[in-house]
C-alpha cells in the first residue's frame, strides 16, 4: 500500500496524518522530508518494549540520530516523570498508548518555557492560580504512533497529574497539539484486545454524543457518522479476528472521525469518557474506554425516556441498522428494529465485544453513587446534557448500571 498523507482533519494544517506504510519506514522518510530532525528522542511504552522488537529496530535504524529513549509512562501523566525528560532534541516520538501522548506534548511545552520544577510547571496550567504571563509556546514538535483508540494524539490538550498534591491539571494556552499522527495498523495488533476494543467503543462515544447533541451541526454530524461507520464494522472484525489490519485501520480512521467531530467545539452529553460522569468515575477505578461502555448506554435510554434528543437518537439507530456487522449482532441477541432503542443497541454491541457493562464489575456499589453524582454536577458536559441533569438524574444513570 502506498503511503496516504495529509492534514488529519479537513480545513486544518496539523496534525498531519500518515498511513500506508510500516511505521519506522513513515517516521525516518518524514524526519528528514518535513521535519529536517537530527535529534530524535523517543518514548515507548513498557508492554511494547518488553514484548515486541518494534523499539529496537527503531533506535538500529535512527542509528545516530537516537537523543535518547524513555520507557514507560505512569498512568495520569505524572509531572515528576515529566521533567525527567530534559531531552535535547528536536523530534520528540512516542510509540505506544495511554498517558505517553500527554506527556510528551507537555514534554515540548516544557522545554519551551524553561522549565525543571513542579512550581514551574504549575506556571504553565491552565488551572493554576499562578499561571505566568510569558507562557512561550511549543517548539519541538511531536510525532505519535498511537497503539490504541484513545485520540489524545490529535489533540492540542493535555492534562497531567502533580504527584506532589494528586491534582490533575490541564494544559492548553501555548501547547502545541502533535505535528504528525502515523498509523500502523500491523503494530496496532500488539496491543492487548480490552485495550483495543474499550479505547475504541470511547471513540464510538464521542460519535454517538455528538450525534445526540441537541447543539450539533452539519459538518460534526457528517465526521460523526463516518466515524461511526468505520467503527462498528472496525471493532467487530477486531474482535472476530485480531490478525485483520484492514479492520484495524478502519477503527484508526474512525477514531480520527470522531476526534474531528469532537474538534468542532459540540456541546456533548454526560457519558464522554474525558469529561462528565465518566470523568468521575476514573478515580473510582474505571478506565478511560471502560467507562464509556458502562455508561453511554445509560445516558442514551435517559434522555430518550426524557424525550430530550428522540429524533437525533432515532437516526443513530437507522445508521446502526444499516451495517451488516451490528445487524448480525442484533439479530442474535433477538433485538427487532421496530421496538429496540439506541441504548438497547449500544449495549447489545459493547457485550458482544465481552467489554464490562456494570459498575459492580469494578466494586462500586450503592453507598458510592451519592459523592460520584455530586463531583459529576461540577462538570461542564453534565451541564449541556440533552436532557437537564440533577442529583436525582445523575443517580437514576448511574443505579441503570449498577
Amino acid at each position: 500500500m502506498p503511503e496516504t498523507f495529509g492534514p488529519a482533519f479537513q480545513g486544518h494544517d496539523r496534525p498531519l496524518l500518515s498511513y500506508g506504510l510500516s511505521f519506522v519506514d513513515t517516521l525516518l522518510r518524514h524526519a528528514d522530508s518535513t521535519f529536517k530532525a537530527t535529534r530524535i528522542y523517543i518514548i515507548c511504552s513498557r508492554s511494547l518494549a518488553s514484548n515486541t522488537a518494534y523499539l529496537d529496530e527503531l533506535k538500529a535504524r535512527l542509528g545516530d540520530k537516537l537523543a535518547g529513549v524513555r520507557v514507560g509512562m505512569k498512568p495520569h501523566s505524572l509531572w515528576s516523570e515529566i521533567l525527567e525528560i530534559v531531552a535535547d532534541a528536536d523530534l520528540i516520538v512516542t510509540l505506544g498508548a495511554g498517558s505517553l501522548t500527554d506527556a510528551a506534548k507537555i514534554v515540548s511545552f516544557a522545554l519551551a518555557n524553561d522549565v525543571s520544577t513542579h512550581a514551574e510547571l504549575e506556571s504553565l496550567s491552565a488551572t493554576s492560580s499562578n499561571k505566568r504571563a510569558d507562557i512561550k509556546r511549543s517548539k519541538v514538535p511531536v510525532v505519535c504512533i498511537p497503539t490504541s483508540l484513545s485520540g489524545g494524539e490529535y489533540s492540542s490538550f493535555a492534562g497531567a497529574t502533580n504527584d506532589e498534591t494528586g491534582q490533575k491539571h490541564s494544559f492548553s494556552e501555548g501547547l502545541q497539539g502533535p505535528a504528525l499522527v502515523i498509523l500502523d495498523p500491523e503494530l496496532a495488533t500488539t496491543t492487548p484486545e480490552k485495550v483495543w476494543l474499550s479505547t475504541g467503543i470511547k471513540a464510538v462515544d464521542h460519535c454517538v454524543e455528538t450525534l445526540c447533541s441537541l447543539k450539533s451541526d452539519d459538518a460534526a454530524d457528517r465526521d460523526a457518522r463516518s466515524g461511526l461507520a468505520r467503527l462498528i464494522p472496525g471493532l467487530i472484525k477486531s474482535k472476530q479476528n485480531p490478525k485483520d489490519t484492514e479492520a484495524r485501520l478502519e477503527c484508526q480512521l474512525g477514531a480520527r472521525d470522531a476526534m474531528s467531530a469532537a474538534a468542532r467545539g459540540v456541546p456533548l452529553g454526560a457519558s464522554p469518557t474525558l469529561d462528565g460522569i465518566g470523568h468521575q468515575l476514573g478515580p473510582a477505578g474505571v478506565g478511560h474506554g471502560e467507562t464509556s461502555c458502562i455508561l453511554n448506554p445509560a445516558v442514551c435510554k435517559y434522555n430518550y425516556k426524557k424525550g430530550a434528543n428522540v429524533e437525533r437518537q432515532n437516526a443513530i439507530i437507522q445508521l446502526l441498522w444499516e451495517d451488516s456487522k451490528a445487524r448480525e449482532i442484533f439479530s442474535q441477541k433477538g433485538l427487532e428494529k421496530e421496538t429496540a432503542d439506541l441504548g438497547d443497541l449500544m449495549d447489545a454491541i459493547i457485550r458482544a465485544l465481552e467489554l464490562p457493562r456494570s459498575l459492580s464489575e469494578f466494586g462500586i456499589g450503592e453507598d458510592r453513587l451519592s459523592d460520584i453524582a455530586e463531583n459529576s454536577l461540577k462538570d461542564r458536559w453534565v451541564q449541556t446534557n440533552p436532557a437537564p441533569l440533577d442529583k436525582e438524574g445523575v443517580l437514576e444513570i448511574l443505579r441503570m448500571v449498577l
